[in-house]
């Protein structure tokens, strides 16, 4: 049984979990710092430990003699895999220099501009900022740290959470581009980039409890110009293999690239990929953790898939009601709730207190977000 190590036991990384699990032959270890993380029971052995406890990461991998590292869902662990990796001679798809602009958005911009890359501009010089803009913590992924400018009155405390936000204490601020948000799962197989499902990523605006739509395949928004672009920027940034996702704005100038990950997205993205495409994308990247060389998948059009968060109203759960009767609904492929009653689910905010999601598919991607809709619809979380 080889072993592997994986960083979180989240919703983000259920489906590579899963993924690992069902090979048979390999024996995971799984870290999260919240000791009632969901995928813990997928794991054979687990960890109280933050998967950004780079010093606790190291020495548990060493004393477990691990075959392989993976940060799936999760941007700042993938720095980690990569590093510890190559300290303790394993092979793993990503070395620590590119990991390192991987996990910097500011490291990022700089190779979208010397590739010629279409990519928002931004800048690191606050009294240089044209309004409206986005403020942006330079190492933190999703909307920590994340602000909207439109007024000078804003900008000031803007900053100052994207500054508390970040790790290092770096800001980004970006142009902003008006258009729809679009995201490229791919993956690259020994320098050649395989583009795999491009999903439109839908929020609501602005949030509000109940159902919040995420990603819809294929996209409405996006064409060939889409993928192109993210090829170039995946190819900038060094990722020469395993998964990429990137996400991207459609503009009126066309497509600008917002940003890259080398890992899977954290938003069961991964799951609808397979959905979608029939591309086990978390096996993959459970066999390039591994030092294995998968060869370049074969991508297949399955018709329409939809991803839809659940998000509850604040307060304590105390029950979770229809679960069956929409995993039952023509077109669901599963119905995830993260969590159990007991839990306190803060104010919302978006991306965050996700209480569980819908996977659907359907013959287009108007039936399948229907099919999602309705199942997501007919679940409850009843709090107080």
């Amino acid at each position: 049984m080889r072993r592997l190590l994986v960083l979180g036991a989240g919703p983000a990384q259920l489906g590579l979990l899963e993924a690992a699990r069902a090979r048979g032959d390999v024996h995971v270890i799984a870290v999260d710092r919240d000791p009632l993380a969901v995928g813990l029971p997928l794991a054979d052995e687990r960890a109280v430990l933050s998967s950004e406890d780079e010093q606790g990461i190291d020495r548990l991998a060493r004393a477990r003699e691990v075959d392989g590292i993976v940060s799936p869902g999760a941007d700042w662990p993938v720095g980690i895999a990569a590093r510890v990796a190559e300290r303790m001679g394993l092979a793993h798809p990503l070395d620590g220099a590119t990991a390192a602009v991987a996990t910097s958005k500011l490291r990022q911009r700089e190779r979208f501009a010397a590739a010629g890359v279409p990519h928002a501009r931004a800048t690191t010089d606050l009294d240089a900022i044209a309004l409206p803009c986005v403020v942006k913590a330079v190492d933190r992924q999703g909307q920590r740290g994340l602000g909207l400018v439109t007024e000078a009155a804003q900008l000031e405390s803007a900053i100052a959470e994207a500054r508390a936000a970040s790790r290092g204490g770096g800001v980004l601020v970006e142009e902003l581009i008006v258009g729809p948000e679009v995201t490229v799962n791919a993956v690259s197989v020994d320098g050649v980039f395989v583009p795999l499902l491009v999903t439109d990523r839908v929020t609501a605006e602005p949030p509000a409890f109940g159902v919040a739509l995420a990603h819809v395949a294929p996209s409405d928004a996006a064409d060939e110009r889409s993928v192109a672009a993210a090829k170039a920027a995946v190819e900038s940034v060094g990722i020469s293999n395993g998964p990429s996702y990137t996400q991207l704005r459609v503009g009126a100038d066309g497509p600008v690239v917002m940003e890259v990950a080398a890992r899977l997205g954290g938003g069961h993205d991964a799951e609808l990929v397979h959905a979608a495409t029939g591309v086990d994308l978390n096996a993959l990247a459970v066999a390039f953790a591994l030092g294995e060389h998968p060869g370049a998948p074969a991508v297949e059009c399955r018709g329409g898939g939809a991803i839809v968060f659940l998000v509850p109203p604040a307060g304590e759960l105390t029950r979770v009601d229809g679960v069956e009767a929409a995993t039952a609904q023509a077109g669901v492929e599963w119905v995830r709730v993260y969590r159990a009653p007991g839990h306190v689910f803060g104010e919302l905010r978006r991306g965050a207190d996700r209480a569980g999601a819908v996977l659907a598919v359907g013959r287009d991607r108007s039936e399948a977000l229907d099919r999602a809709t309705r199942a997501a619809e007919s679940i409850t979380f009843a709090t107080e």
